[in-house]
């Protein structure tokens, strides 16, 4: 697992591990059926208060700085028993970090500096999109109080739940888009019921609709995909870390399902056939935790060059994370398709964290258009 790689993280690694053994494990099943049973609301705010969702802010701010590496260790744990709750840690970090990139450090820390209860820490972000990929339909106006915002906006990860939330929005007159951070409280925002999705049902997700919503513009107008840009790298990586716990929870199923599993009078474990199943799995799983410990040691280094590394190498695991669910349900037969066993879970969800910042394959062509790029290949 990824804490064993550095024994500073050691500590983190054995308390997330804890917590996802006493918290997640036992109540996977039952917290699957939301949003048509009830929310674990308890669960999360004991992860609150174990810090889990301030690990990279400063402590100024409310957090514990304890930066990238911790979080990927802390989010691979939770992944490995159920990865909704490391999503919902992801999508309030990915507001957290977009704030910082735009220097809005201050708005931050009057969030997260002074909540006294989770629903008031929490941003509800669009963690599943690029917004420069999309048709927006929000749209900002500016007032002389500030900014009103009128439209729509689909699928805004946490909005059921957080206090505010960070959206994207057109300006008249201004290229791209910028962020407007506004209160979900506010009586002219209306939250649709829960979205229900293939998997990580619970990191829930809504539409909005606003009419006359007031807003703050978070960092320089028009100059959302910058902080994008920014901040996708460090997201990309904690992604690829809940994919790796994903697959090690899918491998650790299949190897303690087929060492009691007897068939043809013998554990189905000392098949060959199966064996060669099992060694894939425990290969990819190991190379895709060693290369988030490595990434997440390049982005906190900055080395040179970075981004590019880091990107390609998130990519490469959210894609092995998806083939290797497949060979867990089949490692457990008939009963990899039950819910009892989670193998089925793992496999939505493990779909479903591929597309954090938007689709893999819009990734996938940003990646080497930024590469021909620099090659001259393609105009800056």
């Amino acid at each position: 697992m990824i804490g064993l790689l550095d024994e500073n993280l050691k500590p983190v690694a054995d308390m997330a591990a804890g917590f996802a053994a006493k918290e997640l494990a036992p109540r996977r099943e039952e917290s699957d059926k939301f949003p048509f049973g009830p929310y674990y609301d308890d669960v999360l705010n004991k992860a609150h208060e174990l810090g889990f969702f301030g690990v990279t802010l400063p402590e100024e701010l409310g957090g514990i700085n304890m930066g990238l590496s911790a979080l990927c260790v802390i989010l691979n744990q939770l992944g490995s028993a159920d990865a909704s709750l490391a999503a919902v840690i992801l999508a309030n970090s990915y507001a957290q970090e977009l704030m910082l990139a735009a220097g809005a450090g201050d708005a931050l820390g009057s969030i997260t500096g002074k909540a006294g209860k989770l629903t008031d820490f929490l941003i509800a972000s669009p963690l599943f999109a690029n917004p420069a990929e999309e048709n927006l339909t929000l749209t900002a106006t500016a007032t002389k109080k500030g900014y009103v915002l009128r439209g729509t906006y689909d699928f805004l990860v946490l909005g059921a739940m957080a206090g505010h939330a960070l959206v994207p929005a057109a300006m008249e007159g201004k290229p791209g888009y910028s962020l407007f951070l506004l209160h979900l409280d506010d009586s002219a925002v209306t939250l649709s019921n829960t979205v229900f999705t293939i998997g990580l049902h619970t990191c829930p997700a809504v539409d909005i609709t606003l009419k006359d919503t007031k807003a703050v513009l978070i960092g320089e107008a028009g100059q959302g995909a910058r902080y994008f840009d920014t901040v996708a790298p460090r997201i990309s990586i904690a992604a690829a870390a809940i994919a790796a716990g994903i697959m090690r929870g899918s491998l650790s199923e299949a190897l303690n399902y087929s060492a009691t599993r007897v068939q043809g009078g013998k554990v189905i474990a000392r098949w060959s056939e199966l064996q060669t199943i099992l060694a894939g799995m425990s290969i990819q799983t190991q190379c895709a935790e060693l290369l988030v410990s490595r990434i997440c040691g390049l982005a906190e280094e900055a080395s040179s060059g970075w981004e590019e590394y880091t990107e390609a190498a998130s990519l490469s695991i959210l894609d092995m994370a998806c083939p290797l669910t497949t060979d867990g349900i089949q490692v457990l037969g008939g009963y990899g398709y039950m819910k009892d066993y989670g193998q089925e879970k793992r496999f939505r969800d493990a779909h479903q964290i591929k597309t954090v910042l938007g689709g893999a394959p819009m990734k996938k062509l940003r990646l080497i258009r930024g590469t021909l790029k620099k090659n001259g290949v393609l105009a800056s």
